[in-house]
């Protein structure tokens, strides 16, 4: 029906297109707090370039912190800018070392990370991994000295859009803030678990940690001064309070609730010593070390469906399972059922129009960094900062 319609009407139609796109970014970014996300890379980019690291390290940082963001991360993303880069100047994350090979069997490798940007390492091995699951179909990678790892769900995106079964878990073996189940003193980190599961639309992308809350979280409460809506801390006798203050500020330490709470936290407890045997015990390097230095260990495993009954009859189970859960009566009609990482889909794409959202002390912070390193501020976003 469209045989008859003049060239010049497509050209006409292709700009108004593009007109009403800019305009409702343009809209939308009234709201000094939403920058466009290329913006905001480039800019973090420059930072770590600015602050000592390789292209390469930076880009991959840079990248994988706005990724966090549009995905809806906040805690994990930009915001953890500022830190990375005193890390940087203090010493506490490496800049120019390279990771060492401890041992490598081909299926099976361990490495250790020297405290590198620990985004940068584990996309790294997940690089290394894609080319091994051609030979081995299963391959796991167990790394100690690496350090932070920011929002797992952003690193084990790229492996489920590509067709993997990918299972990330993640230990700070000097940070104590959860009790283990029925105690009262904080003994091990959250332990942050994450997978993610192809389909034929999009992936599953589970991230979730043993305890209730996070670190990141419960200091940004702190910081702004507010209270968890629920009970998810226990203070220094084990009791539930709703004041994240019993975390690193109160004397004597609470802790963070292990998940399951009060009445199944034993689950949460078994969750969390599954990690730190993964992470630590397979590395080689743990809580008996004693490390006061900020970093993790890391336990990294890639599963090609291809090497066992194929990737189309693994999309056939995971596509049924998935339709069924969508089919699955809600209980607010208005609040249909939905899978871990739809959401974090729909903010991407959400992020690619209307830009992500950075709170003006982030952004303060980034541009103080900017003007110690000598990086220049984007006017346009940052001016008023």
């Amino acid at each position: 029906m469209w045989a008859g319609v003049p060239w010049w009407f497509w050209v006409i139609h292709y700009f108004k297109l593009l007109s009403n796109k800019k305009k409702s970014v343009n809209e939308t970014n009234k709201n000094p707090n939403l920058v466009e996300a290329q913006s905001v890379q480039k800019f973090v980019y420059e930072l770590f370039v600015a602050a000592g690291l390789n292209h390469e390290r930076a880009e991959s940082v840079s990248r994988l912190l706005v990724l966090t963001d549009m995905m809806g991360r906040s805690t994990h993303g930009v915001s953890q800018v500022k830190l990375y880069l005193d890390q940087l100047a203090s010493g506490g994350m490496s800049k120019t070392s390279d990771y060492k090979v401890v041992r490598d069997t081909g299926a099976t490798i361990v490495w250790d990370g020297d405290y590198l940007p620990g985004l940068w390492l584990v996309e790294r091995a997940l690089a290394v991994g894609y080319e091994r699951l051609r030979k081995h179909g299963v391959v796991t990678f167990s790394i100690k000295h690496s350090h932070h790892i920011g929002c797992l769900a952003a690193l084990v995106k790229d492996a489920a859009d590509r067709g993997y079964f990918v299972t990330l878990l993640s230990s700070g073996p000097h940070g104590k803030y959860v009790a283990p189940f029925g105690g009262t003193q904080a003994l091990f980190s959250p332990n942050p678990i994450a997978y993610g599961i192809p389909s034929r639309v999009r992936p599953v992308l589970v991230d979730m940690t043993a305890s209730i809350t996070t670190v990141s979280m419960t200091r940004e409460k702190v910081k702004n001064g507010t209270q968890f809506d629920r009970p998810w801390m226990l203070d220094s006798t084990g009791h539930p309070t709703t004041d994240p203050r019993v975390l690193e500020v109160s004397d004597p330490r609470g802790s963070m609730m292990l998940l399951g709470g009060l009445d199944s936290g034993h689950k949460g407890f078994g969750l969390a010593i599954m990690v730190e045997a993964l992470t630590q015990a397979l590395s080689g390097h743990g809580r008996k070390d004693a490390p006061k230095r900020w970093g993790a260990s890391v336990y990294l495993q890639l599963i090609d469906p291809d090497a066992f009954s194929g990737l189309e009859a693994f999309c056939d189970q995971m596509d049924f399972f998935i339709d069924a859960c969508h089919a699955n009566s809600p209980v607010d009609a208005a609040v249909p059922v939905r899978l871990p990482g739809e959401q974090a889909d729909k903010n991407i794409q959400a992020s690619q129009i209307n830009g992500i959202f950075v709170s003006t002390q982030t952004r303060a912070e980034l541009v103080e960094c900017a003007n110690k390193l000598g990086v220049p501020i984007p006017s346009s976003d940052f001016s008023k900062c």
